[in-house]
């Protein structure tokens, strides 16, 4: 529980701090107001880290330039056109980067929700036109001074989320904002009120008018918070999903009387659960993982399309690891994601379903090495997306499956050392190749590369020498059968 009294004193040392302290005092000087606004606020009076400061004033732009420049030594004013002056600011305790926006009493053009920007000439005006309660409070510096014109304050403490206005409205403002409850329920652990809720339902629709781009920062924001589930269980249960990200909610399979199978939908949201614990155990105080979230959130999507009813009340799902690589491949580009990240993200979904197969025989050396290959640099990624695809009830199938990936990641640790696996390459090069077999740069010369490469993840490193005489005599064998 929030404690009030802990939450002012919090305040207290945000506006003590130097580059909070620095800006205020300069915008006192020269005759401006001037309130931390919005997420360094919430955030202090929740004790977690503030990472982003952020201001708002009654200046203009060109007063917060010329009043920022003799403070900075670096400053931007990409955002202007809204407003918006960012800058960094250095203090004997180090640099930190700063965003300070003019009042803004912001309209939408009702088609695309693209903000006209018009600027207010009041805190007050400004804190009602932000998305949700929370949000909407101020810290005015340097007197200290809390504003709160919505009751962010009684949000706060009850771990509620609402808009300052109704629902309808807000969210008619701007649609993403029901995506922005998702996140921050994640976010903040905070729960989004019945009005609200009902409203994101009711107007789940409304999100098509918003740019797939903007759609696209907001889903990973929320992937990338500690607790994504309550997030993703708001947009399916809102009808969000059915539209940003489809292939979730299809997760939700009928499960018939006479043929049963695990529930998909919750399977893939544990699995999301649990890589998030890996990848925090293996590689702590890291930023969070986007690919290998996605990988998990989606890594099943190709059974929906996959699944049949088998006799004597089995189901099976062939192939949806192959299936579920392309339909991710699909929905990422659509929603506008780099194409490094479609590439891996389907990578991933493609493979996660190889090591299944180490359980029912001992891998040979060779296929260990081709498992190394394929993951390539994505193979500790697909460490933890494998571990974490574990999510039996049987305890000692859970520790079959534990203790086969312990055996299959030392045998890779040790082959590894053995023959720096992280770089396999045949024992020769295109160069060699064209020099022992006497050929020009061509065709052939890939298609001895290529066995070569097949040659050195069967048998390990062979010697230049050996590698030779191997390649004579495949090559005399192969112009002999053409």
């Amino acid at each position: 529980m929030v404690s009030m009294a802990e939450s002012l004193v919090r305040l207290s040392e945000l506006a003590a701090s130097p580059v909070v302290s620095t800006v205020a005092t300069a915008f006192a000087d020269a005759g401006f107001e001037l309130s931390l606004v919005g997420g360094p606020v919430r955030d202090a009076m929740l004790g977690r880290v503030v990472s982003d400061l952020d201001f708002t004033t009654n200046a203009s732009p060109d007063d917060i330039l010329r009043i920022v420049t003799p403070l900075s030594d670096a400053h931007w004013d990409v955002g202007r056109e809204f407003g918006t002056i960012g800058a960094r600011i250095g203090t004997e305790r180090g640099a930190e980067t700063v965003e300070i926006t003019t009042y803004r009493a912001d309209a939408y053009d009702g088609i695309t929700r693209k903000p006209v920007v018009a600027f207010g000439d009041s805190l007050e005006g400004d804190l009602k036109r932000r998305d949700f309660t929370v949000n909407a409070m101020a810290l005015r510096i340097p007197e200290v001074r809390l504003v709160d014109p919505c009751g962010g304050v009684e949000d706060l403490l009850s771990g509620t989320l609402r808009t300052p206005s109704t629902p309808e409205v807000s969210f008619g403002d701007d649609p993403l904002r029901m995506m922005r409850a998702a996140r921050f329920a994640s976010q903040l652990g905070f729960e989004v009120d019945a009005e609200t809720r009902a409203a994101m339902s009711a107007m789940a629709d409304s999100i098509r008018i918003v740019s797939v781009e903007r759609m696209q920062v907001e889903l990973s924001k929320l992937l990338c918070t500690q607790k994504p589930r309550t997030g993703i269980e708001l947009l399916v249960e809102s009808g969000l999903a059915d539209i940003v990200l489809p292939e979730i909610p299809a997760l939700r399979l009928e499960i018939d009387e006479h043929h049963h199978h695990k529930d998909v939908y919750q399977h893939s949201l544990t699995v999301l659960e649990q890589a998030i614990g890996y990848e925090e155990s293996r590689n702590p105080g890291q930023a969070p993982d986007l690919i290998l979230r996605l990988a998990a959130l989606m890594h099943d999507i190709g059974k929906p399309a996959t699944r049949r009813l088998e006799p004597g009340g089995a189901v099976s799902f062939y192939h949806h690891d192959v299936v579920g690589s392309k339909l991710a491949k699909r929905r990422l580009t659509a929603l506008r994601y780099d194409n490094d990240t479609i590439k891996d993200v389907a990578r991933l979904i493609e493979l996660h379903l190889r090591f299944f197969g180490y359980t029912d025989g001992a891998w040979s050396d060779s296929a260990v090495r081709r498992y190394v290959r394929d993951a390539g640099h994505l193979l500790e990624r697909l460490h933890l997306l494998t571990r974490a695809d574990v999510t039996t009830r049987n305890r000692r199938k859970a520790d079959r499956l534990g203790f086969a990936y312990d055996d299959l990641e030392a045998r890779i640790a040790e082959l590894r050392e053995q023959e720096e696996m992280d770089a396999v390459r045949p024992d020769l090069d295109g160069n060699a190749i064209q020099r022992v077999l006497g050929i020009k740069p061509g065709r052939e010369v890939g298609e001895a590369y290529r066995w070569l490469l097949e040659l050195r993840l069967d048998e390990g490193p062979l010697g230049e020498h050996e590698a030779e005489q191997r390649l004579r005599a495949w090559w005399a064998d192969r112009n002999q059968d053409a």
